[in-house]
């Protein structure tokens, strides 16, 4: 192999020096850039969002299913349909019992005007019979019918109310057992409670779901958060309401504001989603950095949850974010 020329070789020495005072001093200016000022903290993390089920109260077959995987939905929308025939069968049946109990109701009103009127012109013949006899004009036995014909007509009237009080009882019953029903009817019409997106159907109609069975997952967009682990010495100097910074690995330069809204009381061994062994051996507390909900309202057509990210907490209220976390996502950012 030819010896280079000592000129040459120089000039490549020269220049592999230079590369690598280059890459050194690149290193290090990205490690100044990355480095956090005293009082923050820092953790991995990925954006995660509670799950709600769309599930069935009982038993009933599945006759549509509105919605699919990754649709956006909003509170209270209409997503799952349940086959009521039966329930509907059952109504019917209630609202025909209710009506009978309430033509006895009004069966046994009209008898107590009947039984009043005739206690009223029984009373007066009864006086009436009473004052002949004192006159002389009148038996003593026409009396006894007459009173006898009131005391009848009184318990037939005291029958008559009884009859009216356990009607009213059985209409209350009756319309309860209506309402219940109705209410059954209503619960197989299976709405969002979230505004979120669907992430599992989990039915198809024709299916018949158990009691408390899920039809669909969905994730509540609007209850957004990022969880980091941080060790002790950090984690002691968390306090719940600290103001928080998360940003996501595909956009490193804008970031989320945040606040803690929970600190583990119990120290756990670093996730296995961490990759190092010696990293899993550690011992950390949970931290939540909660999105604030209006924010995450904002966005919710845009909000990818399982996105991997890093999360900043202040431990220090005096501290300053650096500039790289001064580019904040707000609200008002979402109309633009």
């Amino acid at each position: 192999m030819p010896k280079l020329p000592k000129g040459k070789m120089k000039w490549i020495l020269g220049a592999v020096a230079v590369a690598i005072l280059a890459f050194i001093g690149f290193r290090y200016w990205k490690g100044k850039q990355s480095a956090l000022p005293e009082g923050i903290v820092s953790g991995n993390g990925r954006l995660e969002s509670k799950l709600a089920d769309v599930a069935a109260k009982e038993p009933l077959r599945v006759k549509q299913i509105l919605v699919n995987e990754g649709d956006l939905v909003k509170p209270g929308q209409v997503l799952v349909q349940l086959d009521t025939t039966t329930l509907e069968s059952s109504l019917a049946e209630a609202n025909a019992n209710l009506a009978a109990m309430q033509e006895k109701m009004a069966v046994a009103q009209a008898g107590i005007v009947r039984q009043k009127s005739e206690i009223e012109l029984a009373t007066i013949e009864a006086e009436r019979a009473r004052r002949l006899v004192k006159q002389g004009a009148g038996s003593q036995r026409d009396v006894d019918v007459r009173t006898s014909q009131l005391e009848t007509t009184r318990a037939t009237l005291a029958e008559a109310e009884a009859t009216l009080k356990t009607s009213k009882q059985e209409i209350e019953v009756a319309r309860a057992n209506a309402q219940t029903i109705q209410t059954r009817i209503a619960d197989a019409t299976l709405r969002s409670p979230v505004t979120g997106r669907v992430l599992y159907r989990l039915a198809e109609p024709g299916e018949v779901l158990a009691p408390g069975g899920p039809a669909l997952t969905l994730v509540n967009l609007e209850d957004v958060y990022m969880e980091i682990f941080l060790p002790a010495s950090e984690a002691a100097r968390v306090r719940l309401g600290s103001e928080a910074r998360l940003t996501v690995d595909f956009e490193p330069n804008r970031s989320i504001p945040g606040y803690v809204s929970f600190v583990s009381p119990e120290a756990q061994f670093t996730p296995k989603q961490v990759e190092t062994k010696s990293e899993r051996e550690k011992l950390v507390f949970r931290v939540k950095l909660q999105v604030p909900r209006e924010l995450a309202s904002r966005y919710v057509e845009r909000i990818k949850t399982g996105i991997r990210g890093v999360g900043y907490v202040k431990v220090d209220p005096s501290a300053e974010w650096p500039t790289r976390l001064q580019n904040v996502i707000t609200a008002e950012s979402a109309s633009r």
